[in-house]
């Protein structure tokens, strides 16, 4: 079996499984962007999912992400995201390649973000990534800190679109997606980043609008 059938039949059975979470919970599975996270994988594993028809990939960080997508992209129509921590000093870099942010997550970096995009003239979607688990080693804003952290953002000029979340490893991921739907509905958002390859049909029934496979389409790390 060639590189490109590979790729498209795992596409082919994520986007099967992505359906039927979603018809389950009378959803529409087009409103759900699927994003292939690609991070460490090298330009000529990326290629065939692209030829299969994938149009939107995850990276974690911006150097890795500069050295291979300007190439890969080139013409094509792809959405790149970012869904790694960002540091505030790689904001002008992120917004001039990224197509949406995943992990805005404290002040310094909304300032950076700001002056970065007023300096581009280009305005990336925005998720605000919450500490869903408050977990002391991820990433995110405190919970009780979510609605200054969108006020901040708003008061910036962020094009915040939704709310991102990583549960806790090795627990029920429900409560968790549930809990995040349930913000971004008190804050009048729509979009929620949310599920990986092993619990992405749970989050899609919990309302995930965009979810991040990275395993299940490009294999064991």
């Amino acid at each position: 079996m060639s590189d490109i059938d590979t790729a498209s039949r795992r596409l082919a059975d994520i986007r099967a499984r992505i359906a039927h979470a979603a018809a389950l919970a009378d959803r529409d599975p087009a409103a759900i962007e699927l994003i292939a996270i690609s991070k460490t994988k090298p330009a000529e594993a990326i290629a065939p999912l692209i030829a299969a028809g994938q149009t939107g990939f995850g990276e974690n960080r911006v150097q890795e992400a500069e050295a291979k997508w300007p190439a890969l992209r080139e013409g094509r129509g792809l959405r790149l995201h970012l869904v790694g921590q960002l540091q505030s000093n790689k904001a002008k870099e992120a917004v001039a390649l990224f197509d949406a942010i995943h992990s805005v997550d404290r002040p310094s970096l909304i300032e950076a973000l700001a002056r970065a995009m007023d300096g581009a003239g280009r305005r990336p979607d925005c998720f605000v990534q919450v500490n869903i688990g408050a977990e002391e080693q991820k990433g995110g804003c405190a919970i009780d800190g979510l609605p200054a952290m969108l006020a901040r953002a708003g008061d910036a000029g962020l094009p915040v679109v939704g709310l991102m979340a990583v549960p806790p490893a090795d627990v029920e991921p429900a409560p968790y997606f549930a809990l995040l739907a349930k913000l971004a509905k008190r804050h009048g958002l729509a979009g929620l980043s949310m599920g990986m390859s092993g619990d992405f049909e749970t989050a899609v029934m919990l309302g995930a609008t965009h979810v991040r496979v990275g395993t299940a389409l490009f294999g064991a790390r």
